[in-house]
């Protein structure tokens, strides 16, 4: 650094000394912030995107806040406009402390790597492992049980405490319970009184997953201190810190006077180099005080803890998944078809696909709704993660909050167990919500809240779960008139209205009904091994004449039902049986001027297509005799 013709030096500041050197060039302005293009980017989630400048002045370098969030601080105090700098001026941006000096020369001796405080004027004495302990499993022996009076156990009992310890984390059914045995062997082998796992979310936040407080302890867990646990995950190291109590800088900052603790230790949860959680426990105490040897065992725990961790979230993320894909199983992966309201279809996918936004799609039951939900799905970035699917008319209220939130054991009568909702199992993935008109005010309320960004919790419990869910609606009911008679929240259908896809149905793109039955009569054919080669021109002529108030579904049943039922190599129009509902489709009540003789004829022939030409089956529908059809048939020229 000494080349470098610069006339100061922003050098990062660590607990155990500095980091990187930043000279500072005259004449030239430096953009600090988590941006790209900042000539000092920050990885820090607390700075905003360009949190301050650095300009030199003729009085020397100055530092001026951009309006960030969380503000920009020289000795501790707030930058409210153009600061200058003295050399030795602590600088900080969001989580990120630097030291201005105008020559190197100037950087006082780094802090004692035991040592961690703001001036060295007190002692907050922390000790660091980073991933070797001297314990090691070892057969079994009787472990010590949860006692109202902290001890230490000696190093053979520690031992055996941690080899049961593995031995019960393998049964261990979810996060929850696998945290609840390692606090509890960590209370039995430390004189901790307070103890608790912690979760790390993405942004920085940490989750409260489980605590245990001994029952002669403060009653209460307080959570880890800002400092600590920032100290804990920047370095990956844990620490043991002794005499908080009496370290008089830290007094009131960072939660430390509410813990009241006089000694504490927290360590890194990780698997794999990335750092799940924090395991954190401490004394409140002045009898009783952690150890380096306490130190020593809650990092051998906290390993144990990491990599069960991870393998029951990878177990958790599999069944979840291999769940949604027997259900995918029963579903068509695709559209089929190529009239023109398709295409248009397919082109809206096409440029929605890739966004965030909320989709609603509209159209009557049956039409295929789920599918262009699908296909949303599949052509985003997020075809690799779970589409999960809700008919929110199947559900009373109270269950569909169940479904779509989840529960925690005892929340309810029934809750024998915690169960993940729907929005949690897609968690970076699709949820496709079918029916959304059904749902209710309350539970359309709560999914707003979601729709917005805010946080959720499972029904019964209190820890607040984010998610990042795409959420894609439908509906077969006018939303509007739910919103007019007040059973359908106004806010809430705008919210899913970002862009809206109409399903046209069936009878309005008649294009593709021989192509939708070629393509359900080759997959059914292919699951009953049936040899059946297409459909004969009445057939083709007979399903197209039909208007479908079912739309794709009937017609899928249709298809089915002739696939099972046929004898022929090809169906025929006799093998296509169709719903005696088609009168009641659009345009039934239309006029047309024929004489009785040709609705007698038209009758004649629709009953002998029915019975396939069984004569004396057909009299017996019309209630004629078998010879006065004959006469008929022979009068109307019919012919099979």
């Amino acid at each position: 650094m000494a080349d470098v013709d610069a006339n100061g030096f922003l050098v990062t500041r660590r607990p155990d000394g500095f980091g990187d050197v930043f000279p500072l060039l005259p004449a030239r302005r430096y953009a600090v912030g988590r941006a790209a293009d900042c000539e000092l980017v920050l990885r820090d989630d607390l700075s905003s995107r360009r949190h301050a400048e650095l300009v030199h002045g003729p009085d020397g370098w100055m530092v001026q806040d951009g309006g960030s969030t969380n503000g920009s601080y020289v000795n501790d105090a707030r930058v409210a406009k153009p600061q200058p700098l003295a050399s030795g001026d602590e600088v900080r941006f969001g989580r990120s402390r630097f030291l201005f000096v105008t020559t190197l020369g100037d950087l006082p001796a780094p802090p004692d790597a035991g040592t961690l405080c703001d001036d060295g004027s007190d002692g907050l004495s922390i000790t660091r492992r980073q991933s070797r302990t001297r314990y090691l499993p070892s057969p079994p022996a009787p472990g010590a049980t949860l006692t109202d009076s902290p001890t230490r156990l000696p190093v053979g009992e520690a031992v055996a405490v941690l080899y049961r310890l593995a031995v019960e984390m393998a049964a261990a059914a979810d996060l929850t319970a696998l945290a609840n045995l390692v606090l509890s062997a960590v209370l039995r082998a430390t004189p901790a009184e307070v103890a608790a796992v912690l979760t790390l979310r993405d942004g920085g936040n940490l989750d409260l997953t489980a605590h245990r407080v001994r029952p002669a302890g403060p009653g209460t867990y307080h959570k880890v201190s800002s400092m600590v646990s920032h100290e804990v995950l920047t370095s990956g190291q844990a620490v043991l810190a002794e005499d908080v109590g009496s370290v008089r800088h830290l007094k009131n900052r960072d939660g430390i006077a509410d813990l009241r603790a006089t000694s504490l230790i927290c360590a890194p949860v990780e698997a794999d180099g990335r750092i799940l959680g924090l395991l954190h426990l401490y004394c409140t105490g002045e009898r009783d005080h952690l150890a380096p040897d306490d130190l020593e065992f809650t990092l051998a725990a906290a390993r144990q803890l990491g990599v069960v961790w991870q393998s029951l979230s990878r177990q958790s993320g599999l069944s979840v998944e291999n769940e949604v894909l027997k259900e995918q199983l029963h579903l068509e992966s695709e559209l089929v078809g190529g009239s023109g309201p398709l295409k248009a279809i397919e082109s809206q996918i096409a440029r929605v696909a890739s966004t965030k936004t909320t989709v609603l799609i509209r159209g009557e039951s049956g039409v295929g709704k789920e599918l262009v939900a699908r296909a949303l799905h599949f052509n985003s970035p997020r075809r690799d993660r779970p589409f999960v699917c809700l008919n929110c008319a199947a559900l009373t209220e109270s269950l569909l909050e169940s479904e779509l939130f989840g529960h925690e054991k005892g929340a309810f009568t029934g809750a024998t167990e915690r169960m993940r909702g729907k929005f949690e199992s897609a968690d970076r993935g699709t949820i496709f919500l079918d029916e959304i008109g059904e749902m209710a005010a309350n539970t359309q309320a709560k999914l707003l809240r979601v729709l917005e960004g805010h946080p959720f919790e499972r029904v019964g419990g209190n820890v607040p779960i984010r998610v990042d869910v795409r959420v894609v609606a439908a509906t077969n009911r006018p939303l509007e008139d739910g919103i007019r008679d007040g059973t359908f929240r106004k806010d809430l259908y705008f919210r899913l209205q970002v862009v809206q896809i109409d399903v046209p149905p069936l009878r309005d793109r008649a294009d593709d009904v021989p192509v939708l039955a070629d393509h359900f009569l080759k997959r059914f054919t292919r699951e009953t091994g049936r040899r059946i080669k297409g459909f004969t021109p009445g057939a083709v002529k007979k399903l197209q004449a039909y208007h479908w108030p079912g739309n794709v579904r009937e017609l899928r049943n249709a298809i089915e039902r002739a696939v099972a039922l046929a004898t022929a190599a090809t169906l025929d129009e006799t093998d296509i049986w169709l719903s005696p509902l088609e009168g009641e489709g659009v345009g039934a009540a239309q006029y047309e001027p024929i004489s009785l003789d040709e609705v007698e004829r038209r009758h004649i022939e629709r009953t002998l297509e029915h019975t396939g030409w069984n004569k004396s089956k057909a009299a017996e529908i019309l209630g004629i005799e078998r010879s006065t059809l004959d006469r008929k048939i022979k009068a109307y020229d019919l012919k099979k």
